[in-house]
């Protein structure tokens, strides 16, 4: 058992919201639960109870809640959550009305004529009339329940406005961040025939200004269902909206109406609430389609039980409004946490920048993604020698496995003390899996437990549950809050089955490679489509990224599996440092690192240089699409990459058929 890196004191665990949670169960429910193993056995043995404590520790709000809490449990897909209560998502968030900070914003390059965060700082008071009056232009558009609201915006207290105003009326929000293009906007938007489009002028990003006008009206003209357009400033006080005929600005929707009370639409349980998308490449995007209850009791137990937000506490996530992360950092607000949005590039002026934001806003819980911590200490900075970070006491990472060398680096260089929480789930169920605990240690390479209320195993390729220690495929075996609703335009659920159910029926198949520590922690390898298979022996991609990256010549690496010669043989794809080649002495390196750190079958058979790599725009790899271009097939979603052009140093290689 690996020696923990940190580990929470008495004090820290009794104040621990999960400490008080188990408080709360033994009371109502005469459950002895002595430790979190107990707690987490208890909650997925007795999932109703489980499920209905959360309701009630964390106080939703409902006009109606019912007398049932989960019908047709065996079946999966098919289980109802609470299906006699009407609730509002937004009415859950809004429950504060003082003068307390509510939002806090910052943008890579000061909009407006704003030179300070306190500038941006929005109370609760204010949040509260600000959605107020947007709810009552949509109204006054004709938005009511069930319509879609889209915004193509970036990281703004104004985006958390509409959506806000939007679900107060029962309506439904997507979202797409403005860096994707026309073609991806219509993909998504497209498909879910929005009533209202509420964008911004542009957004800025590595010291440019990007308008996004020219854009916006090649979307309006695409998605005929608009009937109105609504303009955010955010690169000028007043955009010129001759160019996007139709439109409206912000003041217009909101000015006009004075603030008053919202009047707060309730709606059933599994009311659609948010219309997500997958960021595959290999066709359309599917639209998941997730309820307002399962959001919502999810969100409360990840943050308050998980996370150990408290009332007050300044929560951030560096992340667009395309990523699941922002929905999950807006749920925020339902247990009473100011937001802290960033809206930029992380590495503006330099990789300091996330970290003066830190200081500046008193930030309680920083969460960024693996990617952010790897480029951060390979730029050298050592944020516990240049910042104060005396008010951060958690670290959450997500978005790809965080290897063990990266936890090294947290607990040296940035703060000694902090909680290092790793996570894992996704868009998919708009939460996790496993995740970060306040009451148990963090060992280095690991995620720290598996979610409460979520029956969470790992199998073999037939179906068979393994063991602690033996790598296999992440599966969920039990009905939980959060499962989608369905997918948009799939009237029978033909298409949501095939993406869950069909590998293992019943069951919920995730796609992820991982193994469960002999602790209750989790390791995760890699996505499970992406693994390599070299002579019938299953390998995880981030085995072989953890060693490589390790070396300081190389930035970002990809690996992938290349059919040759009846077999799989592993390609690993390298971006070096300015001013270095891959010579015949790096790829020696390498080579040795791997074999003397992972296992023979590691080492790849091909090591190639590339001047880039093709990431998503929420900054994941893309394996897949890669693997697909070396074999000369189509890449059918090539707008859900941030840089498509990269793929095309992929194709056609010599190296590849030698």
């Amino acid at each position: 058992m690996s020696k923990p890196l940190w580990a929470p004191s008495a004090e820290e665990v009794e104040r621990a919201g999960v400490t008080r949670f188990a408080a709360f169960v033994r009371e109502r429910h005469g459950v002895e639960a002595s430790d979190y193993a107990a707690l987490h056995a208890w909650s997925v043995a007795e999932p109703a109870a489980f499920w209905y404590s959360v309701w009630e520790f964390c106080g939703v709000a409902a006009p109606e809640k019912g007398d049932a809490v989960l019908e047709d449990a065996d079946r999966m897909p098919g289980a109802r959550w609470f299906p006699g209560a009407r609730l509002n998502f937004a009415e859950n968030l809004l429950r504060r009305r003082d003068d307390g900070p509510a939002i806090v914003f910052r943008g890579e390059v000061p909009s407006a004529g704003i030179d300070r965060i306190d500038d941006r700082r929005i109370s609760w008071r204010q949040l509260h009339d600000h959605v107020s009056r947007a709810a009552q232009g949509l109204r006054a558009a004709g938005v009511g329940p069930g319509d879609r609201v889209a915004g193509y915006l970036p990281n703004l207290p104004e985006t958390v406005i509409s959506m806000l105003a939007a679900t107060s009326l029962g309506a439904v929000w997507s979202s797409c961040s403005p860096d994707f293009g026309v073609q991806g906007v219509l993909d998504r938007f497209g498909q879910i025939e929005p009533r209202v489009l509420v964008a911004a002028d542009g957004y800025r990003y590595n010291g440019a200004a990007i308008d996004s006008l020219g854009r916006v009206r090649e979307v309006l003209a695409g998605v005929p269902s608009v009937e109105r357009a609504v303009i955010v400033p955010y690169l000028r006080k007043a955009p010129d909206l001759r160019s996007v005929p139709g439109a409206v600005s912000w003041d217009e929707l909101t000015l006009s109406h004075p603030a008053r009370e919202i009047e707060f639409e309730p709606v059933p349980f599994d009311h659609p609430l948010y219309i997500m998308y997958s960021s595959g490449t290999t066709g359309a995007p599917k639209c998941i389609v997730h309820g307002t209850g399962g959001t919502l009791l999810q969100h409360l137990k990840e943050h308050r039980l998980h996370a150990d937000v408290r009332p007050g506490d300044t929560l951030f996530y560096f992340t667009t409004c395309g990523w699941m992360m922002w929905n999950w950092l807006v749920s925020g607000l339902g247990s009473g946490a100011c937001l802290a949005l960033y809206e930029g590039s992380p590495g503006w002026p330099d990789m300091r920048a996330l970290f003066d934001f830190a200081d500046a806003a008193r930030i309680d819980l920083f969460g960024t993604s693996a990617k952010y911590l790897d480029a951060v200490k390979k730029s050298g900075l050592r944020p516990r020698e240049s910042h104060d970070l005396s008010s951060v006491r958690a670290i959450l990472s997500t978005g790809s496995p965080l290897v063990p060398e990266t936890f090294d680096f947290v607990y040296d260089a940035v703060k000694p003390d902090v909680r290092l929480s790793s996570i894992t789930g996704g868009t998919d169920i708009i939460g996790c899996f496993a995740q970060g605990n306040p009451v148990v240690p963090v060992r280095r390479g690991e995620i720290q437990c598996l979610a409460l209320g979520m029956q969470v195993e790992v199998f073999d390729d037939d179906g068979r549950p393994l063991p602690a220690g033996e790598p296999g495929e992440l599966v969920c075996t039990a009905p939980f809050p959060s499962m989608p609703v369905g997918f948009w335009n799939d009237p029978d659920g033909a298409k949501y089955r095939d993406a869950y159910f069909e590998r293992f029926p019943g069951v919920w198949h995730h796609g992820d490679w991982v193994e469960r520590t002999g602790h209750g922690g989790l390791v995760v390898h890699g996505r499970s489509d992406a693994v390599l298979n070299p002579g019938g022996v299953r390998i995880g991609t981030a085995e072989i990224y953890r060693q490589v990256e390790q070396l300081d010549e190389v930035e970002e690496a990809i690996v992938i599996g290349q059919q040759w010669e009846g077999d799989v043989r592993v390609v690993l794809f390298v971006r070096l440092r300015a001013g270095d080649r891959l010579d015949d002495a790096l790829t020696d390196r390498i080579r040795r690192r791997i074999r003397t750190n992972a296992t023979p079958r590691h080492v790849p058979a091909r090591i190639l240089e590339v001047a880039d790599i093709p990431r998503t725009r929420n900054g994941k790899i893309v394996e897949l699409a890669v693997r697909d271009v070396v074999h000369g097939r189509p890449i059918r979603n090539r707008e859900a990459l941030a840089n498509p052009e990269a793929l095309e140093l992929f194709a056609g290689r010599p190296e590849l058929g030698e």
